[in-house]
């Protein structure tokens, strides 16, 4: 994270307030981008524009100090929910922190299983599978970055392979749970249950054998 640092001292060439907080800063260092901190710990490492910063002032900041909040911030996160490898990266890449820190970071939820892709999809699935059909949850879940293969090989062992009867029966599910009757309902309430299933990701001619 230091091999950038070259000489015994850098000049701090800009300090500008993100918007939005009132505590946080990006830092400049030599006209680049360097990283962001907090107003004390500018005050604590004596960085005001102009400021000379050492070698090792800049390597604590970028070894120790930006780790452990990386680490910290993602913790905290995690404490209320789950979440996949692709929306923790996203979290810390709006917090600017570099890529080999959010690599770092990454690497070490991993190690304690504090993520954990494959868990995530079960969960999901299991969670979902019978109010979302296999398309929804496979969409819903790429978008929160985990592949198609690996959702489509889980959501298949969860079902037993056997998609197109559990298809159905979320589809009897969630007509049951609005209370439809093919009988009864007329061409308003047919194409209104219509509208609301393929909203779920189930295919028109699965719906309109239902219908």
């Amino acid at each position: 994270m230091c091999d950038g640092c070259i000489g015994d001292s850098m000049v701090v060439t800009d300090i500008t307030n993100i918007s939005g907080s009132k505590s946080r800063f990006r830092v400049y260092i030599d006209e680049e981008f360097a990283f962001v901190l907090y107003k004390g710990e500018l005050r604590t490492h004596g960085l005001t524009v102009g400021a000379n910063i050492s070698t090792e002032g800049y390597c604590e900041i970028m070894t120790k100090i930006l780790p452990k909040r990386a680490k910290m911030r993602s913790l905290h996160l995690l404490k209320n929910r789950s979440y996949t490898e692709t929306q923790i990266r996203n979290k810390l890449t709006e917090g600017e922190y570099s890529e080999e820190i959010i690599n770092d970071t990454i690497n070490y939820l991993k190690s304690y299983r504090y993520i954990d892709d494959t868990q995530f999809a079960k969960n999901y699935i299991e969670y979902h599978k019978n109010n979302k059909s296999r398309n929804r949850i496979l969409r819903d879940l790429s978008k929160k970055g985990i592949s198609f293969d690996i959702t489509a090989e889980i959501y298949s062992r969860i079902t037993d392979g056997r998609d197109e009867e559990t298809e159905n029966n979320q589809i009897l599910y969630l007509l049951e749970k609005r209370k439809f009757d093919k009988s009864t309902a007329d061409l308003k309430e047919r194409h209104r249950v219509y509208t609301f299933l393929l909203s779920k990701g189930f295919m028109p001619d699965s719906i309109k054998r239902f219908l």
